[in-house]
């Protein structure tokens, strides 16, 4: 029996098949792996410095135990090269390998950051086990972090990294950070709960040029000023991987297309994760990928299980001011209602009939989530 093949040992690929085997333990699964395989979350790279984590201790399984205690194969080392949708054949760097579904759950990678200068190249970013270790040996007898980027996970780096004892800046074009999904009373509560710690922000403008100096490197803004750093990491923003689905013809957009099904335009191949496109939803979350792994396995097992979505706030790790936000669906009409109180920020985003669509919470506001959440219109 050609096995289930998995594609990808992230969070999404390992919870695929955790949450097959509690459904089925005997059609045979190989997990293929371009790195070594071992277990992680990768929401954990970017507040774990404070706490003196290394990557040996992130990982939380080798490629080895995972196999063994789910009853699978896991190549290492292997990276998927072509897919052969004709005679259902995966081409890897050792091999062929076919299968009977194929799962691509291949994640993203960071957007590249178009930096000119001779210290471009020393730019980091962090998205697997193996940048999480090159940043820390980076960090080593270093004091000053210029993080580019003050979205979603460059505000957990800078608050990870200050609290770590650095000194902190970041860089991002928006005139707040997390603009896309805060309203500014928010962002700029945010900002200032960092700020308060020791993070120098430089907003509305972007970071143009990285040159070695002296003492480390510079970093040439637009906008004519230059911040001096040790280390520079961007996190400008992740990128779904599509090129091994678009190079076989499996139609891609922002991800690789699926339906609510999560399949693709070609049979017996399904994508999720953060490489996927959803009914023309990219979530790059943990939840909905928990979601999608629930109701794939559940189809690979026999019972077509389409893709619901509860309401999945997002928690941003961001400690020394926490925020919830789950944001209004696109194109919803309405607005922000937004109420400052000392300790926290609650912005409802509602209606012209006052139903609510989202929220974004902010410091002791959070703990409204939970209750927030049974309120939203359907």
């Amino acid at each position: 029996m050609p096995p289930i093949v998995i594609v990808g040992s992230g969070l999404a690929g390992y919870t695929l098949l955790k949450e097959i085997r509690k459904r089925d333990t005997s059609t045979p699964v190989t997990l293929v792996t371009a790195d070594d395989g071992a277990f992680y979350s990768k929401p954990n790279l970017s507040n774990a410095l404070a706490a003196g984590r290394s990557a040996a201790a992130l990982a939380g399984a080798s490629a080895e135990k995972m196999a063994a205690d789910q009853h699978a194969t896991v190549l290492t080392h292997a990276r998927v090269t072509a897919i052969d949708m004709q005679n259902q054949r995966v081409q890897t760097g050792s091999g062929a390998l076919d299968y009977g579904k194929l799962v691509l759950a291949l994640g993203a990678d960071p957007i590249p950051h178009g930096l000119s200068g001779s210290g471009a190249a020393a730019v980091l970013a962090v998205n697997d086990l193996a940048d999480y270790a090159a940043f820390r040996d980076a960090l080593d007898g270093k004091k000053r972090v210029t993080v580019l980027g003050g979205g979603l996970i460059g505000c957990e780096f800078a608050n990870d990294l200050v609290h770590a004892g650095f000194t902190v800046d970041v860089v991002h074009l928006g005139e707040w950070p997390l603009e896309r999904l805060l309203p500014v009373e928010a962002g700029r509560r945010l900002a200032d709960s960092l700020a308060a710690l020791g993070v120098n922000w430089h907003f509305g403008c972007t970071a143009r040029s990285v040159e070695p100096t002296a003492s480390g490197y510079q970093v040439g803004l637009d906008n004519g000023e230059a911040v001096a750093a040790d280390v520079v990491l961007s996190a400008i923003g992740l990128r779904p991987r599509t090129r091994l689905a678009q190079a076989a013809g499996i139609p891609v957009g922002r991800g690789i297309r699926t339906n609510r099904l999560l399949e693709t335009g070609v049979a017996n191949v399904y994508a999720m994760g953060d490489c996927a496109e959803v009914d023309g939803l990219n979530l790059p979350y943990v939840q909905p990928l928990m979601v999608q792994a629930r109701a794939l396995a559940a189809t690979l097992a026999g019972t077509p299980t389409p893709v619901v979505y509860p309401a999945m706030p997002v928690m941003v790790k961001t400690p020394a001011h926490p925020v919830a936000v789950l944001p209004p669906k696109l194109g919803a009409a309405g607005g922000w209602k937004v109420a400052c109180g000392d300790t926290g920020i609650c912005a409802l985003h509602v209606d012209d009939c006052g139903r609510l669509q989202g929220f974004a919470l902010t410091g002791s506001e959070t703990g409204r989530r939970n209750t927030l959440v049974k309120e939203l219109a359907t």
